[in-house]
């Protein structure tokens, strides 16, 4: 068995995995901290607002890693606790209402960077059990694709970000990449180099066609985080999930408006113009671009994008206009949209660090 097959396994049976999450955050604080105050002030205005919300288990697991983005090891470890007061007994962290079988594995990597930091056994325990769930129980198709609700065999695009990238920080390569590929022959449409929104694999068709903004956005970013964990070995991988990541961005810029923004159904110029997807695309192209898996060509699409989202800042620190929760089909503010604020600025004082605009 080599190394990453033990990762992956001994982590489901409870076996302390150091530093098996490969983020390499750790330099996100000083990055933030040498770089002008803009950024400074936004992250805390948006992580104030933030940590004000209510939220879903989805929407505290992308808050916490937003806080493992900027290396508040504080702010990670106590959503992590709170998160371990609402797990359900199959293993899912968070669920303060009914929700979907990936959704709390958005905060599956910032659970277990708070279970290493601590020591914490019942930290520790949680995670494993929200990863045999994740590997072994969660509602998945004939060929292991996860399901994304629980009353109907439907994917969405916004699952990119779910398992995947919990289950690479994990370790566990080869099945982040099958949920990849899964998503990709279902819901990828390659002339219009967008993902459709919701897959019936019941019906074997799709449900939603649409290009849905936020779906595609969640996707690049959750790509991004893949590829932070993805070792340099798996060069062939790498490479198939960059060139993926890199058409969900090119696939969108296609559609962007003279503000800098998108519609919530980016080809569909009828439908609200929307915030979030601009601050998801901006953090997947700044991490490409430090990462050496997009070309210094796209700062400029990251630096634009970055300018139209922080115009949408109150005084109080949200950002408008996003795809708005409760119900995310009007705009409004979402905790996800703060959490991307802060994991865009972050993503780019970093960049900034290396090479300044």
């Amino acid at each position: 068995m080599n190394r990453r097959s033990f990762l992956c396994r001994a982590s489901a049976l409870g076996v302390p995995l150091l530093g098996a999450s490969g983020l390499g955050l750790g330099a996100a604080t000083a990055a933030v901290g040498n770089h002008a105050s803009e950024s400074a002030n936004r992250i805390e205005k948006a992580a104030e607002a933030a940590m004000a919300m209510q939220r879903r288990d989805w929407e505290q697991g992308i808050l916490a890693q937003a806080m493992l983005e900027v290396d508040r090891r504080d702010q990670v470890i106590l959503l992590a606790k709170a998160a371990i007061v609402q797990q359900t007994p199959d293993g899912r962290l968070g669920v303060v209402v009914s929700g979907g079988p990936t959704d709390p594995a958005m905060g599956g990597a910032a659970y277990a960077k708070a279970a290493e930091w601590t020591g914490d056994p019942h930290l520790r325990q949680a995670v494993d059990a929200m990863l045999a769930w994740i590997r072994f129980k969660a509602p998945r198709s004939a060929d292991g694709i996860l399901y994304h609700v629980f009353d109907g065999p439907e994917m969405w695009s916004d699952g990119l970000n779910g398992a995947p990238p919990f289950l690479a920080a994990m370790g566990c390569y080869d099945e982040a990449m099958t949920q990849i590929e899964g998503y990709r022959q279902r819901l990828w449409n390659p002339e219009k180099k967008l993902l459709a929104h919701i897959w019936d694999d019941g019906k074997r068709q799709l449900k939603d066609p649409g290009f849905w903004g936020g779906g595609n956005g969640w996707a690049a970013a959750g790509l991004a985080r893949v590829l932070r964990s993805l070792p340099h070995d798996r060069r062939q991988d790498r490479d198939r999930v960059a060139a993926f990541a890199k058409d969900i961005v090119d696939g969108c810029l296609q559609h962007q408006r003279p503000d800098g923004l998108f519609h919530d159904v980016v080809d569909q110029p009828a439908t609200f113009v929307e915030t979030n997807l601009a601050q998801m695309l901006a953090f997947a192209l700044y991490e490409g671009i430090g990462a050496a898996w997009l070309p210094s060509s796209y700062r400029g699409h990251a630096d634009r994008l970055r300018a139209a989202a922080r115009a949408k800042m109150d005084s109080y620190g949200y950002v408008q206009g996003a795809c708005g929760a409760p119900d995310f089909d009007r705009p409004g503010t979402s905790t996800e949209a703060q959490a991307f604020c802060i994991m865009m600025e972050a993503a780019g004082s970093r960049l900034e660090s290396v090479t300044p605009a």
